[in-house]
């Protein structure tokens, strides 16, 4: 499988124009029954890795995953995902904060939730929800108690960027590699996928009035991730647009790029020196007696 990364990869400092991405590419499996051996080749090099990484407990990383709705984060999260060892993994979901987050900066509550070195962390959505859905809805930035001196209109998403720039920095020179996917879906699409979810009884659950609403609101979201992936995709996080259309696709696009990013840090187990080897064979002689 064959999968140029930097084809979905934001450039640091490029401007992004999402009219110009593409929400569906030509697939890298030709059926579906190649697609689930594709997958399972990158599960279990991900499984592979994810005990590596867990056994040098040298690096932490961390996956964000922000899309529209119905784009398919929680299912590329739960078939990508699906070989790491839960003790290794800790995924995230970050809704309407509490009264207690909002009496807080942004960052503080995902900020509880970071992983610690040798584990992976998910955010399905983030503190990006902050120049997101904040943006398109600034009445919910007016009701965060935040001093009115502090909420210039046309500063207060640059300050914001440069909050979260500074974070990721700081978590990269302490040994978290991050990669943000933003998956990619077009306005049709959606459509397709909230009748589904209407027409079928088993998802009747995952449909909501209020995502109709939120369509309503399309082109300012679209606005909202394009100054968010120009502003915020640097050469130590990364954003990635996957074309989200196919679904099996993008599961593809997303776990070539875990594993291809785990493969090049430099992680090794443990070295046993003499001593330790001296101890491991006398406690085996004990065991066989």
């Amino acid at each position: 499988m064959k999968i140029k990364f930097k084809d979905y990869r934001v450039r640091d400092g490029e401007k992004v124009n999402l009219k110009k991405w593409p929400t569906k590419v030509k697939p890298v499996y030709e059926s579906k029954k190649h697609y689930q051996k594709l997958l399972e080749e990158q599960v279990e090099q991900l499984s592979s890795l994810q005990r590596l990484l867990y056994a040098s407990d040298r690096y932490a990383l961390l996956l964000i995953f922000q899309a529209m709705d119905a784009a398919g984060k929680d299912g590329a999260i739960r078939h990508v995902m699906s070989g790491v060892n839960p003790q290794g993994c800790q995924v995230f979901s970050f809704k309407h904060p509490s009264a207690t987050e909002l009496d807080h900066d942004f960052l503080w509550r995902t900020n509880q939730c970071l992983p610690e070195r040798g584990r992976i962390g998910i955010f399905n959505r983030s503190y990006y929800e902050e120049v997101l859905i904040v943006r398109v809805h600034p009445e919910i930035l007016h009701s965060q108690n935040i001093p009115d001196e502090l909420l210039d209109g046309k500063t207060v998403w640059e300050e914001r960027f440069r909050s979260i720039l500074d974070l990721e920095k700081h978590l990269n020179r302490n040994g978290t590699q991050i990669i943000k996917f933003f998956l990619h879906l077009s306005e049709k699409e959606q459509q397709k996928r909230f009748i589904e979810r209407i027409d079928d009884p088993d998802k009747n659950w995952k449909f909501s009035m209020l995502d109709v609403e939120e369509r309503k609101y399309w082109k300012e979201y679209m606005h909202a991730y394009e100054e968010c992936l120009s502003a915020t995709s640097t050469d130590h996080a990364p954003w990635y647009v996957v074309p989200a259309d196919d679904k099996l696709n993008a599961r593809l696009i997303i776990s070539s790029i875990i594993v291809d990013t785990l493969k090049k840090l430099k992680m090794s187990y443990p070295a046993t020196d003499k001593a330790r080897r001296q101890e491991l064979l006398s406690i085996r002689e004990l065991l066989t007696k």
